[in-house]
């Protein structure tokens, strides 16, 4: 319809009707899964359900608003058109997700199986510390000796079943023939059982039993919190796949349409696209003339013109009319599936990053072992006790145990992301603070990310009352972003439409009818009969009401509110601030001068975008991406570290470590903020659990570590650290 840019589309996976099942052959029931991206609370979820539940031939309809998915049992014949068209009918945008691409399973279960474990060894330890307190205060003889029996009793099980993820890690890891944080917890537990049950059996004073629980609790509270930090955290290649059109409409030889699962398709296939459609495929359109909207491939605000001879590719939305193509690529040579393997690449890229608590482990395991392996032999010399001996190396291992290294990090990532969540972030993977703390470079998408992505009219004022009528009237016969813009703009201003006949659509050029007698147009400068230079930094699209020449109505992609401000504190922290943007040079030209960056790019691809992150990573610097489409999901997984807003696609969201929630970009600038600050608090934790460790160890080392010092002492480490974390609340 028109010359000038056009805001970004969100994929629509949905607009092909008709969906069998893909997971469940079964002729009697349809599983259909939608992606429902704009849902944020308990009503959304009850008024969807409801809506859902009642249309005919839905079965059964359930809204997860973690995933913002919804999962529907319906009739084989119910299409996911038709509950993407109630959904939209309600204000909720709505895209078909291929379940045969998602795999990941639809529940918690590691973190509850976490949940569960903390609390068997939470009631465990209460019980055993009661039994402890007595003997503490005195208990002696057949007493002392029952309680201990009764705390083995209660300690046994609930270590078996609370400390499996500690064994499992640690077996890992000596498997591999290397060290990590667990095998020095593992040796600790099992050194103090075997020590504790040694001692009650001897009726021996001491025993651990209340020490080997409080340090599994402890650590599986710390687990637990960085379970939470990640849980949000899925494979954006995983999402990507499931984006791509699960169906098509294949024609046969005598040019019926069929429809057939995309994965049936092969090359030379003639497939019919229908207006607001995707590509299923990379082809060559063979029939048919319409506009592509290329926003989430490529990043281009400009529809383009789409007629016989001209490429697409998969992911592209067909706008206006039906087009005809035929397959030059399928399947896995698509470019919607390459650039899933991108993001693959990328991520298993990231995934190398060492943790601040990674690099604290290697040094501190080996250290463990020696120091209680040299207790022992030391005492065993001294004194040729082995029972003592063993005593005192079970007394190392325990108190220099990582229960404040195992809280050090995530006490101050859910202290931090939970600031960060009031204040519009939501903080998805573990390492995001660590990474977000050491970035000079943050290279900015343009198109929906600096700026709102919807075009909105600018110059509505200098319209007549009879062209707005007419404009309006054109406008809301047509589903092109530009017209449905136009439409909203003139309603708002309380205009009503004028009387038409005749309303047609030229797919591709724009929309005419007949008003008073006169052909009125709106619709491509070059459709209406001017002879313009389409390259200028602002949108337009022109009216011709039969009187006088015809008229230029603007639009423009404003910036986002705190753009400008939010580049500002960027530089003025010293960062480095870049525009890689899809779209033309002219508008990001013109954005980079209003917000002052002075390094950007123009026309960039989605690999020339990853590939331009990559170069700067490999420079030396550290990156924070910010992007929102398809085209930014590579380049966000690549990066150090990545943040989209919450208005993003789907797989741009997962791709990314923090996800902005509200409008406003400033918020940004104080993740950058609170990011050094967490990483300073992250650093002060080491240095308390290694001065607790200078004080504590050599205490066991001189046997003088009693089953109540060691349960103090890790009590003490372990609540200082959480308590210099909630300072960043």
């Amino acid at each position: 319809m028109s010359d000038a840019a056009h805001p970004r589309l969100a994929v629509c996976p949905g607009c092909i009707p008709g969906v069998a099942d893909p997971v469940n052959p079964a002729p009697t029931v349809a599983r259909l899964a939608l992606s429902l991206p704009t849902i944020h609370c308990q009503a959304c979820i009850s008024t969807l359900e409801r809506a859902l539940g009642a249309m005919p031939g839905v079965r059964s309809a359930r809204v997860n608003l973690t995933l913002k998915r919804a999962l529907v049992e319906a009739e084989p014949d119910l299409c996911a058109a038709d509950l993407i068209s109630m959904c939209e009918g309600l204000g909720f945008e709505a895209h078909e997700l291929d379940l045969t691409a998602l795999t990941s399973t639809q529940s918690d279960r590691a973190g509850r199986a976490l949940l569960v474990r903390l609390a068997v060894a939470g009631f465990a330890s209460m019980n055993v510390m009661l039994l402890s307190i007595s003997v503490w205060s005195g208990a002696s003889d057949a007493t002392r000796d029952m309680f201990h029996w009764i705390s083995a009793a209660i300690t046994f099980p609930a270590i078996v079943f609370s400390a499996q993820p500690f064994f499992h890690n640690a077996w890992n890891a000596l498997r591999a023939r290397r060290l990590n944080m667990d095998v020095p917890i593992v040796l600790a537990l099992v050194l103090a059982l075997a020590t504790s049950f040694w001692e009650t059996s001897l009726s021996g004073e001491h025993a651990y039993f209340d020490a080997a629980l409080t340090l599994t609790f402890f650590l599986l509270a710390g687990r637990y919190l960085d379970h939470r930090t990640r849980a949000a955290a899925r494979s954006a290649a995983e999402e990507l796949s499931a984006l791509e059109v699960p169906r098509a409409w294949r024609l046969d030889a005598t040019g019926q349409a069929t429809e057939v699962a995309v994965a049936d398709l092969q090359v030379g296939d003639l497939i019919r696209v229908r207006p607001g459609g995707r590509m299923p495929v990379d082809g060559v359109i063979v029939d048919g003339r319409s506009e592509c909207d290329r926003s989430l491939l490529t990043g281009e605000t400009l529809p383009v013109l789409a007629e016989p001879g001209a490429e697409v590719s998969a992911g592209e939305v067909n706008l206006t009319g039906p087009l005809t193509l035929r397959a030059t690529a399928v399947g896995q040579d698509t470019s919607l599936h390459r650039l899933a393997d991108l993001v693959a690449i990328a991520e298993s890229g990231r995934s190398r990053y060492s943790s601040l608590a990674d690099n604290a482990a290697r040094l501190y395991a080996p250290g463990v072992h020696i120091l209680s392996a040299l207790a022992f032999a030391g005492w065993y010399l001294y004194s040729f006790d082995l029972r003592m001996a063993l005593n005192i190396a079970a007394a190392v291992l325990i108190i220099t145990c990582p229960c404040a290294l195992g809280l050090a990090v995530p006490a101050v990532t859910t202290a931090a992301s939970g600031r960060l969540f009031r204040a519009g972030l939501l903080v998805k993977h573990a390492t995001a603070l660590e990474r977000l703390a050491e970035v000079d470079t943050v290279v900015f998408d343009k198109t929906g990310t600096l700026t709102a992505g919807t075009p909105e009219v600018v110059n509505l004022s200098e319209l007549s009352p009879r062209q707005r009528a007419v404009a309006l009237a054109l406008a809301a016969g047509s589903a092109h972003p530009l017209a449905q813009s136009l439409t909203k703009a003139i309603l708002a201003a309380g205009e009503r439409p004028a009387p038409v006949a005749d309303l047609t659509e030229i797919p591709g050029d724009g929309i005419e009818a007949s008003s008073e007698g006169r052909r009125v147009r709106l619709g491509r400068a070059s459709w209406i009969g001017l002879d313009l230079n389409t390259g200028a930094a602002q949108t337009a699209t022109w009216l011709d009401i039969g009187e006088g020449d015809p008229f230029a109505i603007f639009f423009a992609d404003a910036p986002r509110p705190g753009a400008a401000r939010l580049v500002g504190q960027l530089q003025e922290a010293g960062k480095r601030v870049v525009l890689i943007s899809g779209d033309t040079t002219a508008p990001v030209a013109d954005l980079a001068a209003r917000l002052g960056i002075s390094e950007w790019h123009a026309e960039v691809l989605p690999a020339q975008k990853a590939a331009h992150v990559a170069a700067l990573t490999q420079s030396g610097h550290r990156v924070l991406m910010v992007g929102d489409g398809l085209n930014d999901t590579a380049a966000l997984a690549g990066a150090h570290v990545s943040i989209s807003p919450a208005s993003a696609l789907d797989a741009a969201r997962v791709a990314s470590d923090i996800v902005l929630l509200g409008q406003d970009l400033v918020p940004i600038a104080e993740a950058c903020r609170l990011a050094t600050t967490a990483t300073r608090r992250i650093r002060q934790n080491f240095r308390i659990a290694t001065v607790y460790n200078i004080i504590a160890v050599p205490l066991a080392i001189a046997g003088l570590a009693t089953p109540l010092i060691a349960a103090l002492a890790m009590s003490t480490s372990s609540v200082s650290v959480s308590l210099n974390a909630l300072r960043l609340r």
